[in-house]
This record gives C-alpha cells, structure tokens and sequence, in this order.
C-alpha cells in the first residue's frame, strides 16, 4: 500500500498532463490551507492547550510516576519530582534519593548485571538529574546533597563491554579493572554532556564545562573543562562575579 501511495504522489508530481498539473497544484493548496492569525482567538486558544497539557502532566506525575517509580527504589526521601515522565531502570541497581531531588523522566539508570553485589546509586538531597542523562552503576556511584547535572550527562561506572575483541564478540561481560565508583562530593555542577568515567571523584563545587570528559578526579572548587578535563581556574568570590 505504501509502495503504491508513494509511486501515486511521484507520478502527481512529474506528470505533463494538464489536467494532473492543475490536480496536483489544487492539492498542494488544500494541504497548505491555514486559518488565519486571530490573536483574540488564537492566544486563548493557546492557553487553554498549555493548560490542559500541564494539568495532563501533573495529575500523572502524582498519580502515575511518581507512585510507579518509587516502587522500584531501595529508598526514597520526601518530595521527589518526576517531570516529562518516568526514568528508564535496567539492571539490579540499588537506587536510595534524599528529599526534594528533581529527576527528568528521560533518565536511564542502570546497573551492572554480572556484578557479584547489587550496584548501589546513592542520591543525597537537593539534587537535580537533567533531560537524558544516564547513569550507569557498576559498583557505587555517589551524588551528595546539592548536586546539578545537565541534560545529556554520562556518569559511566562501568563500560559494559571487553576491551578484547574476541570477548565481545562472545557477549562476554567487561573485566573488574574497568569498572569503578565515581562520586561527586557537595555542589558539583556537571554542564550539558559532561562524561565521567570510572574511578572519578570530583570534589565540592566544582564546576565542569560543558562537553567535558572526566577521566581523572578532580578537586574541590574548581571550573574544569575539556577532554580530558583540565583544571581552568579555581572559583573565588571574584571569579563568580565575573562569570
């Protein structure tokens, strides 16, 4: 059916036949037609779509995922906040939250499966996990109270695959030396796809570029940028003010 509706529009839109031309010229009209730009109509308009999306929106965040989502938690403190829906979990990953953490619903987190102990995710409070981030554990990865993480962010604990060809394509699971905690301390700040690797520890209030690749820890109160990521700068009072 496909096959035949597209050979229909190529024969529509390359036909020489007058009476084809004028057809598909009058269909192109008919699939342009727009109402017009009313604005005493049309702002209402698009309050009353907005307002229903957003109520549509919070009555299954209270009602759907936010329930659904904490049965799948180890441990969860108080006014957790799901928006744009419910995070995607593989794997045995223990996941504990503090109080008032903020959780896009494009979240991943998983967990190592050929682990001998359940990966632990331990969330402190306050914290905020950006639009598709993904968070894979493959022993324990730690975020303490106040953490930022931007959209698209990758805290990669573990690789999920062999560095030796041949083990990967048997399917076989990655070796112990490629996987490692990471853990974020106090205030740390990951811009808009930042990457961490496995055995990172970035200290408190440090602010990571966006893009950046953290191979190596990092220390407490610092702006690192790169790939690798580099120390650029310590935060003072001034340099806040400059930035």
């Amino acid at each position: 059916m496909f096959a035949s509706l597209a050979q229909t529009k190529h024969w529509l839109k390359t036909s020489e036949h007058p009476a084809v031309k004028r057809l598909y010229r009058g269909l192109k009209t008919v699939m342009a037609a727009e109402l017009p730009n009313i604005g005493a109509i049309n702002r209402p308009l698009y309050a009353l779509v907005t307002g229903v999306q957003r109520l549509l929106s919070t009555f299954t965040r209270i009602f759907i995922w936010t329930p659904a989502f904490k049965g799948r938690l180890h441990q969860c403190g108080k006014r957790l906040n799901l928006y744009g829906g419910m995070p995607f979990v593989s794997g045995p990953v223990e996941i504990s939250l503090g109080d008032d953490c903020r959780v896009s619903g494009a979240t991943t987190f998983s967990g190592r499966v050929c682990s001998t102990q359940a990966p632990q995710l331990i969330v402190g409070s306050n914290i905020d996990i950006g639009w598709q981030t993904t968070i894979a554990v493959g022993s324990k990865i730690v975020l303490e109270d106040n953490v930022r993480i931007a959209g698209r962010a990758f805290i990669c604990g573990y690789p999920g695959h062999p560095l030796d060809a041949e083990d990967r394509a048997k399917h076989l699971p990655e070796q112990e030396h490629q996987v490692g905690d990471i853990i974020l301390r106090k205030n740390v700040w990951l811009a808009t796809g930042v990457s961490v690797m496995p055995g990172v520890e970035i200290g408190a209030g440090t602010i990571v570029a966006a893009g950046s690749v953290v191979c190596h820890s990092l220390p407490a109160g610092v702006i690192a940028a790169g790939v690798p990521a580099k120390v650029v700068r310590s935060i003072t009072p001034d340099t806040e003010s400059q930035s």
